[in-house]
């Protein structure tokens, strides 16, 4: 039987934000276990690598040079400058996945989710919070690959960007990895129900016509129906 609801199949797209630290990245590897449907976008940046990071799978690592003339070119979908080194989203790939109906997942930095929220009324924007600054600092030790200075300017910054969550459609405290992921699906399967998606609504269909039939059949008067 057809379907009363015809909705809109393209995917969402879903920008994931919050502290360094607060396991943005370790949502999203999780986030597999429970869904498939999603692409998670591949940010450049001039930083350069951390330990086991590898280009082009964890990000594009670029000189300043070059990311400065991509954006001269209008390549990024947003970028920022964080901790004196650029990020960017690339234009490339994520309409096209978003069209054939996969979800694609930002993880950028505060500053570019606000950019992106300008441009990109219908995006989801999730901020994930780490359940007490304490657990921030140690999570930020526990990596061992910055420096005491670098480590300070990232907790101060992380202030800042708490202070931006009520721009944000949906906040998760991520003290619970588990249980966090599952917030965060949670929110992405809701968005598919949202009213705004229904494109059109059937209501001449073989359904219908089958009610129709029922209410005119003599032979249902006396049958007691409890609905």
């Amino acid at each position: 039987m057809s379907n009363i609801l015809k909705t809109n199949t393209k995917g969402s797209l879903i920008v994931l934000s919050g502290p360094s630290g607060s396991g943005k990245d370790s949502i999203c590897e999780r986030l597999k276990e429970y869904n498939n449907n999603f692409w998670v976008s591949i940010s450049c940046t001039t930083r350069k690598p951390r330990k086991g990071e590898e280009n082009g799978i964890n990000y594009f690592f670029i000189n300043k040079e070059e990311f400065e003339k991509r954006i001269k070119e209008n390549r990024f979908l947003e970028y920022a400058l964080y901790n004196n080194d650029y990020y960017g989203t690339p234009r490339d790939k994520i309409n096209e996945y978003l069209n054939n109906g996969i979800d694609v997942i930002l993880v950028i930095e505060v500053q570019g989710a606000l950019k992106i929220k300008r441009t990109i009324k219908e995006a989801i924007f999730i901020f994930i919070m780490p359940p007490t600054m304490r657990d921030l600092i140690i999570r930020l030790k526990k990596r061992g690959t910055e420096t005491h200075d670098k480590i300070i300017e990232r907790f101060k910054k992380a202030y800042k960007e708490i202070n931006e969550i009520s721009k944000y459609n949906y906040v998760v405290v991520n003290d619970d990895l588990d249980l966090a992921t599952k917030k965060v699906n949670s929110i992405i399967m809701a968005q598919k129900c949202m009213i705004e998606r229904i494109e059109d609504v059937y209501l001449n269909n073989p359904e219908e016509e089958i009610h129709e039939l029922l209410i005119d059949d003599k032979t249902f008067e006396n049958e007691n129906i409890n609905y």
